[in-house]
Formats: C-alpha cells, structure tokens, sequence
C-alpha cells in the first residue's frame, strides 16, 4: 500500500460506508468519524513549547519533591527520578512518532483503536480522560495546600478550591488562543523559578547567604542520602526508593499530554518534534539538577517539608530561601508555585476536554460531546471535563496532604497504565509498518527514534513494575482508602477493555490490516513548505535521539 493513498480516493470505491481497506485490501471497521473533527489549528510553535514546558514542571515537582525527599533521601530522590525519567522519555518519543504520522484528535486512544484493537483504544480513551480530569482536583489540592502559606484558617479552604475552579473553567472557555497566551506565561514563571532555585541555592551553598555558611554535602552526611522507610537498615531504603516511584511518576506523568494539542496546532508535526527533541534537557535540569541542589539545602527530616500525614506544608523550593534567613524571597518563591498549581489544574482541564472531545469523534463517547461554537471551542467537552474537580472540597474535612496522596496515586497509576498502552500500541505500529512494507524512513520525512522498538519494551516492562509497587505501602499499614486509590484503578481499567470487547464484538487487528491512511492529514495539509529538511552537525546528535 502506498503512503500518498488519500482517504478521497476510498470514498469513491464501493466500499460499505461503515468500512475502509486497510493492509491487504482487507476491510476493518473505522473508528475515527472525521466529518466531526471541527476543532481549528489556533496553537502555533510557542504555545506548544511552553505547554510541553508546563506538562513537565508542575506541583509534583515543586511540592511533591518534599515528599520524596522524607520517603528516600536526596540520593534516593535523584535515582528515582533518574529511572522514572527514562520510561518518560521513552513513552514520550513513541507516542510522538506517532503523533507525527497522524495529527488527529485523541491522540493515542485512536491510535490504540486502530493499530491494536478498537476495545483498547475505547478503554485507553476513558481511562485517561479520568486520569486527567482526576489531576485537576490534585492540581486545586496543591495550590490550596500552598496558599496555607500565608493563610493558616483551614475554614478558608473551599473558599479557594472554589475560585480555583472558577478560574480554570474561565481560562479555557475563552478559547485555546487565551488559554495558549496564558501557559506561556505561566511555563515562562516556571522556568525562571528553576533557574532561579540553581543558581540561587549555589550561591547559598557556597556561603553567599546571610549567615555565609558554606553547607556542602552536610546533608547527606546527616540525616544521610538515603532515608529507611517502614524497615530499618538496608532493606528500609529499599522500600523507600520503591514508595518514592509513585511520586516520581506523578511529577513526570503528563508530558505526553502536549500531543493531545496535535488536532489544535499549525505545522503540528514539525512543533510536535521540536517540543519533544528538547524533552530530555527539560527532565534533566528541571528534576536531576533542581532536586540535587535542594538535596544540598535542605534536610530529608525537616518538619516543614509537605507530607502526606500533614495538613500543612512547604515546597521544599520555599524552604531553601527560607531555612538560609531571606526575606522576601520565600513569600515570592511560594507565589510562583501558587501558579505553577493554576497553570497545571488549566492544562489538565484543557487536556482532559480536548481527550473527551476525541472520544466523541471515536464514537466512544456521545456525540453531544463533539459541540463546538461558531469559533470551533468544545465547551461541550470543557464543562464536563472539569466536573471532578470539584473533589477538591475533600480537602474541607480531611487533610490536605491525605487528599492530595490520594489524587495524585490515582493519577500516577492512571498515567502509568497508559504509559503502558503506549509501548503496547507502539510495537504495534512498529511491526504494522513492517508487516505491510512501509518503511518508516520513508513515510512523512518526521521524527523517528533510533531507540525504537527498544525504548517501547523498556517502557512496556518499567510501567508493569511502577504499577505493581504503587501502593506497597499498604501492606505494612493496611488502609482500605490508600489500598483503593493504589489498585482501583486495575479493575476498572479491564472492565473497560472486556465491556466494550463483548458489546461491540471487537478483535484484534492483525498487522497486515492496520489503517494507516484514513482520515490522517498529508504534510501538505498541516505544514508549512521546508518541513522536510536534512539534519546537520549537531541536529543529527539530537536527532539520534
């Protein structure tokens, strides 16, 4: 089968209209409606660099680190991130040579329904848009749990989980343009205050702080680089670094997110692929560096460090400012995290509506989903992709660092299932391909990944693990609520794929009926001329990986 064969071209054959030739000329059902993909290209290059940004820098990192650091240690902090780190850069490049090939709304719940089964790309579909609409009230969680900060009245708290919702359902409901606008100054917020922390902390480790202490390592020397959790001794630093995985995911879960934006973006492939060739200079200095630096600065056992038994806490961001005796700087520092929670409860709702909206045109979901005005804005799928964040007035009656520990296990879990399902649907592209001799140096001249199909089975292989050790905590302390949030998401996750398999009789697609042309957009169609260019000097290192 051809690359250039264009969906125009089936529509004149006499083929059931329910049906398209895929492979060997083989009918399969179509999943994708096109004629109901209405969502106009208004994103352009820097919105998609800055959204790339915000889907990497968010709560997990600014307030979850405290977290890791009281569960494992500084050490143990930057081995977790180091690996869980890896799996994230490897999900991201598969499933954005995929967004490459097909630009399309639902991302990879279509391509999960046309490259493995129809049933999966149906339970892929809606377990992510839970996933995403379950971080939104985690997101609100967090920035109340920062505002604590200068408001210490916990009878304040649904006031602001309130006006949080507000504002994240406003910000998205005045068009992707604004809500573009908004993510870059919001990544840029984010940006600044990673680099400040570096440079900042440096000059405080150094001695440069008001007391002109030089502190070193000093921490890791006491209370050590690695802290025992539930155990004593060796094997407690294990299971440390085993609970620290679950929040590490949570702070990395949500790259991919930036794909879901394809459908909305000029030029999708060519942004798509600058967004994701800077992906790994992103996770090394905004997680490796920064938790390296707040290793340094603050002590694993500090008291004021958010946890997950507390009702109160600090960023460890705030705490690096605050613990060196400078004023000021911790009421600014906590401002910019106080953004970085709005920024990320917008850009899960604005994920979580453009997820829905796809299901829609999947014929997964109603199709009143699929309503857009006159300007082509979902606010169907908006008002009903932020209903659960209104879980976020949980936070009134239990505490905070409980409610946030629950979101986030939900969410990481959630992520990590499709994580999962991207290596899965991967291969599955991968070998299709091959099954139906397209070469993929040849097709659209786009991003491709030489860690292929390797990286595929290293994420395949680090999700089963992430996923199984994501509430082993419980097993020492048995909590029925903890236990749910860990697991819960397992069940549902097959009751999807079997119910949807036994109502609609699907089957999985062999790879030589894989559909690789229906309703995907030709590079003349999204991109500007010069797409295609050849790589020199240093781009060619950049873009071996």
């Amino acid at each position: 089968m051809s690359s250039e064969t264009s969906g125009n071209d089936l529509e004149k054959s006499n083929i059931d209209p329910e049906l398209t030739f895929v492979g060997n000329d083989v009918p399969a059902p179509v999943t994708y409606k096109p004629e109901l993909d209405q969502l106009p290209r208004k994103l352009n290059g820097i919105h998609i660099q800055m959204f790339a940004i915000a889907g990497v820098i968010g709560t997990g990192l600014f307030l979850g680190l405290g977290q890791l650091l009281a569960i494992t240690g500084p050490l143990g902090a930057i081995l977790v991130f180091l690996l869980v780190g890896t799996v994230a850069f490897t999900s991201l490049a598969s499933v954005t040579e995929m967004a490459a090939f097909a630009p399309i709304s639902g991302s990879f719940s279509q391509y999960a329904a046309r490259w493995v089964d129809p049933a999966l790309g149906f339970a892929v579909g809606w377990n992510y848009f839970y996933t995403l609409a379950i971080t939104l009230p985690a997101e609100i969680t967090a920035a109340a749990v920062v505002i604590g900060y200068w408001d210490h009245n916990p009878d304040h708290v649904s006031i602001y989980v309130a006006v949080f919702i507000v504002l994240a359902y406003a910000t998205n409901l005045l068009g992707p343009r604004f809500f573009g606008n908004a993510e870059v100054v919001f990544a840029t917020l984010k940006l600044m205050l990673v680099a400040g922390l570096v440079i900042g902390g440096l000059v405080i480790n150094l001695g440069g702080g008001p007391d002109h202490k030089r502190h070193g390592f000093e921490y890791w020397n006491n209370p050590g680089p690695l802290v025992s959790s539930l155990e004593p001794g060796a094997d407690g630093r294990f299971i440390g670094l085993l609970l620290a995985i679950i929040y590490a995911a949570f702070s990395m879960c949500g790259m991919e997110i930036v794909t879901l934006a394809a459908a909305e973006t000029r030029n999708p492939r060519k942004n798509l692929i600058k967004a994701m060739r800077t992906v790994f200079f992103r996770i090394f200095f905004c997680y490796i560096i920064t938790t390296l630096i707040v290793g340094m600065l603050v002590p694993s056992n500090d008291p004021d460090l958010f946890k997950a038994t507390g009702n109160a806490g600090q960023s460890p961001f705030v705490l690096v400012f605050k613990r060196a005796g400078i004023s000021v700087l911790p009421d600014i520092v906590n401002a910019v995290v106080l953004t970085s929670a709005f920024s990320s409860a917008n850009g899960m709702l604005f994920s979580a509506s453009r997820l829905l909206y796809g299901l829609g045109v999947q014929g997964h979901a109603p199709k009143f989903v699929t309503r857009v005005t006159r300007s082509g804005l979902p606010y169907v799928a908006i008002l009903l992709g932020g209903l659960l964040s209104f879980l976020a007035f949980l936070n009134a009656n239990h505490k905070s660092g409980h409610v946030f520990k629950w979101f986030a296990n939900l969410s990481a879990v959630g992520s990590l299932l499709n994580w999962l399902m991207i290596g899965v649907t991967y291969l599955r592209y991968y070998y299709g391909l091959k099954a139906q001799g397209i070469e993929r140096e040849g097709i659209y001249g786009i991003y491709r990944s030489r860690l292929q199909p390797y990286g595929a089975m290293w994420v395949i292989f680090w999700s089963i693990f992430f996923i199984l050790v994501s509430g082993i905590a419980v097993f020492w302390n048995f909590n029925g609520s903890d236990f749910v949030a860990s697991y819960i998401n397992l069940p549902v996750y097959a009751l999807l794929y079997i119910g949807w398999k036994v109502y609609q009789r699907t089957k999985i697609i062999p790879l030589t009926q894989l559909d690789f042309v229906t309703g995907i957009p030709s590079i003349e169609e999204t991109e500007d001329a010069g797409f295609v260019e050849k790589a020199k000097g240093i781009r060619k290192v950049r873009d071996f990986l």
